[in-house]
């Protein structure tokens, strides 16, 4: 079956062939089902291979496929195994590696394929794509990853499962995807314990208890998921994208930071390229300048679907089209809302420039003595002090699914909690950037054997708008990393570290920069229960006095990645 070139119609040369439900064999006798786009010209060309378990045939699906078979590459979509039309039983992401090796080189081995495979895809389907990239499949030529997650545990500190990704285990319940938007997600994140937030929801889902049911210390049951550790195995040019507001966001960044030093070749090295926007996680469907009540200006525009031509032809048709003189990276610099070109990540010129904790002992709320100071404070100050309640957590502002957790959400109200500390710098008299990972160095302490402590990052509008840009999460059990439990000594003094993923921003004159420290961030993460108890199958929880602690000898500080005024806009 032939369909004409209805879009870009003026430019119309190429016809396109579909081939539908296509059984494609993977080495254990499973029949995997794919369909085909492919230029009607009778000539071999590289083919993009899409494995998802979300449905082939959508309406994105297809118009994907026909935009790239207008332009001269095959694309092959596929439903995962045990999804769809494909066979077998769906395990999420344990037999992917495997059969995306068997349908790359399948693909690669048809007649209309060049013996050039290039893999595309976001989240789940980025996830898979470095799963099977360090198989090491032969005619895999290049990447274009959006969104993926890291492995297990980086995106999710806490050792379980975010409490909202009990909706993904929804959607994906059964072949075909499930309605989730009927169901009271709120109520169902309300329930103890973890293990059951399924049933609640009123549905089984044995991938969730599972999955909770093995500690992170559980290598043998986590380490096929994980693939960040074998980069030096990845020969593979890859387009790496995601946005400042992806929920997913650190992974991005971490596989190109990696791919860049620890690819095996320098063609790689340098065949790497990031884009990250002011965009959610949905960004392969929507793009606008317009993401929650921030508009970024008609500067946010950006040409992803031409970066990926731009990209694929040059490192896989060899077209000598400059994209290897290219920056490596393009970011959208927000508060500035315009992009810009780099060439690394983090980026070479950074200052990391520390913002210290200090109060009087009163930094409760935003009406609170709580103040960030470029100088460590230089006398002794009394800790800040606040009473976590697992009961009644402080709200993470979110819509209720898994399909976007947060945004650039306004946190004034919930500044006005007791259970959060607030520490401003003055109201700023210039211009301040900062692009980079961001961290907090804590010193903390709790009456409790166990507890978190969470944090965020916020700019301050003149009009009194707090824009959150980024947080993080540390478990007082994991502080010194996911391989042991390590309990707390009530009372003790501890050193923690909370990252809180990545930012670009410009801090406008008149604005302030806002830290928020408190011990929940609810639903996005799981609630501690202050009792060193089970993580999944715990119901008992008690109330936590946590104290900040700020001074000489226990300098709790933001460390900020401030990029110098006068390289900002090079």
């Amino acid at each position: 079956m032939t369909s004409p070139n209805a879009e870009n119609a003026k430019n119309a040369v190429i016809n396109v062939q579909q081939e539908l439900n296509i059984p494609v064999a993977m080495r254990d006798g499973v029949v995997l089902v794919a369909d085909v786009y492919r230029p009607d010209t009778g000539a071999p060309v590289p083919v993009i291979v899409a494995r998802t378990p979300y449905g082939k045939n959508t309406e994105f699906s297809y118009r994907k496929a026909m935009w790239w078979a207008r332009r001269g590459y095959a694309f092959l979509w596929m439903d995962v195994r045990g999804r769809g039309d494909s066979e077998g039983t769906f395990r999420p992401h344990l037999d992917e590696p495997l059969d995306g090796y068997d349908t790359i080189e399948w693909a690669a081995k048809q007649p209309w394929c060049d013996g050039q495979v290039v893999t595309w895809g976001q989240s789940y389907l980025g996830y898979v794509q470095w799963l099977t990239a360090v198989e090491q499949p032969p005619s895999l030529k290049a990447m274009i990853v959006y969104v993926p997650p890291s492995d297990p545990f980086v995106e999710w500190p806490t050792g379980v499962h975010l409490p909202m990704e009990v909706c993904w285990f929804r959607l994906i319940d059964g072949r075909s995807l499930q309605y989730v938007e009927g169901i009271d997600w709120d109520a169902v994140y309300d329930h103890l314990p973890l293990l059951s937030l399924d049933e609640h929801a009123g549905f089984h889902s044995e991938h969730w208890r599972d999955d909770l049911s093995h500690p992170p210390s559980d290598t043998d049951y986590w380490g096929p998921k994980d693939y960040q550790h074998r980069f030096d195995q990845v020969d593979i040019p890859t387009m790496h994208v995601t946005g400042w507001y992806d929920d997913v966001q650190p992974a991005t960044f971490i596989n190109f930071a990696r791919m860049t030093r620890q690819a095996p070749t320098e063609r790689t090295r340098r065949g790497q390229r990031l884009v990250v926007g002011p965009w959610d996680h949905g960004l392969t469907r929507r793009r606008e300048r317009t993401l929650g009540p921030i508009d970024f200006g008609p500067g946010a525009d950006f040409d992803l679907d031409g970066h990926e031509l731009r990209f694929l032809d040059h490192f896989v048709k060899g077209q000598s089209n400059g994209a290897d003189a290219d920056p490596r990276a393009q970011l959208f610099v927000m508060g500035d809302n315009q992009w810009r070109g780099e060439d690394e990540w983090p980026l070479a010129r950074t200052e990391w420039s520390s913002l210290y904790l200090s109060s009087g002992g009163n930094a409760n709320t935003r009406f609170g003595d709580g103040t960030l100071t470029w100088e460590q404070p230089g006398t002794d100050e009394p800790a800040d002090t606040f009473r976590y309640d697992p009961a009644d957590p402080v709200p993470y502002l979110t819509s209720p699914t898994s399909h976007q957790i947060g945004g650039p959400d306004d946190y004034r109200e919930i500044e006005e909690r007791a259970d959060v500390l607030v520490y401003a710098t003055p109201v700023l008299e210039t211009d301040l950037e900062v692009t980079g990972p961001v961290k907090l160095e804590l010193f903390a302490s709790s009456d409790a054997v166990d507890t978190d402590f969470t944090a965020k990052l916020v700019d301050v509008h003149p009009d009194g708008f707090c824009q959150r840009l980024t947080d993080g999460i540390v478990r007082g059990r994991f502080r010194e990393g996911l391989d042991q439990e390590r309990f707390l000594q009530p009372g003790e003094v501890y050193g923690f570290e909370v990252h809180l993923w990545s930012t670009s921003q410009v801090f406008r004159a008149g604005h302030r920069i806002r830290l928020e420290i408190s011990s929940s961030a609810f639903p996005k993460y799981d609630r501690n229960l202050n009792t060193g108890g089970p993580l999944a199958t715990g119901v008992e929880s008690k109330v936590a006095e946590n104290n900040v602690w700020h001074s000489p000898g226990y300098p709790s500080r933001l460390i900020l990645p401030v990029i110098p005024a006068a390289d900002a806009t090079g």
